[in-house]
């Protein structure tokens, strides 16, 4: 039998430093709960808006994939191995940290917002070689559809891939379309996240910036209620096996 938890948008975690706003779906830096540290391979999902020309310092990260998808304006990424790349809304990127990687993330013009969804999921392997890796997605393939943006293998119908059993779609749906969505690991679980609109899901209502986690289920109902609603999905192992 399923299981669902809800995460409503106002029960989120939320860390306020003037140039950024931080909306945090589980446990993160100064925001603490112990029943919200993750979703099992996923680990952090932040909602966060940085302020024009502002942005999170060079800093390092290991043994996680770290996936940003823009939802407005322009993100500029740079890093030590070499990479100095915007992302912009229709881009994923995702950073392999492995062994270890330091980066920056900057909002690359001053006279606006940048906003973008900060991910983190907990690897397969310990101590990979770090990689970095950014896609562009063909947003007509979105309307009415979910688009597959990360998967666990290089070149799986299309998208970018990472470190772990987990796939990721995304999609925009008119008001009244239905769409089911087949898990692809027996043992998965799979997270939803309203990035706009409104859905039901399983039979459960869902707002803008609204989670939903269902474990204990091979397949999902999805009906949009509105124009224009999009849709993150999220499949990822609930157990979490690490090879070294």
């Amino acid at each position: 039998m399923a299981t669902h938890t809800l995460h409503k948008a106002d029960t989120r975690g939320n860390a306020e430093h003037g140039w950024l706003n931080s909306r945090q779906t589980f446990s993160f830096a100064s925001y603490y709960n112990p029943e919200r540290m993750g979703f099992g391979a996923l680990r952090v999902l932040n909602d966060d808006t940085v302020a024009g020309g502002r942005g999170f310092g060079t800093h390092p990260h290991d043994n996680m994939e770290i996936i940003s998808i823009p939802l407005e304006g322009d993100l500029e990424h740079k890093d030590n191995l070499g990479n100095t790349e915007v992302i912009r809304q229709g881009d994923v990127q995702v950073m392999s940290a492995g062994t270890g990687v330091f980066h920056s993330e900057y909002n690359k013009h001053a006279d606006r917002e940048v906003k973008f969804l900060q991910i983190w999921l907990f690897p397969n392997r310990l101590n990979v070689s770090p990689r970095y890796d950014q896609v562009t997605l063909d947003m007509a393939a979105m309307q009415n559809n979910l688009q597959q943006i990360i998967s666990p293998a290089p070149g799986s119908h299309g998208g970018a891939w990472i470190h772990q059993d987990a796939w990721f779609h995304m999609g925009a749906f008119e008001k009244g379309r239905q769409v089911a969505y087949d898990l692809k690991k027996e043992g998965n679980g799979v997270y939803l996240f309203v990035i706009n609109g409104s859905f039901t899901i399983d039979g459960q209502s869902l707002e803008k910036r609204d989670g939903l986690g269902i474990e204990g289920t091979a397949q999902v109902s999805i009906t949009a209620n509105e124009d224009n609603s999009q849709l993150l999905v999220m499949e990822v192992p609930m157990q979490v096996t690490q090879k070294s």
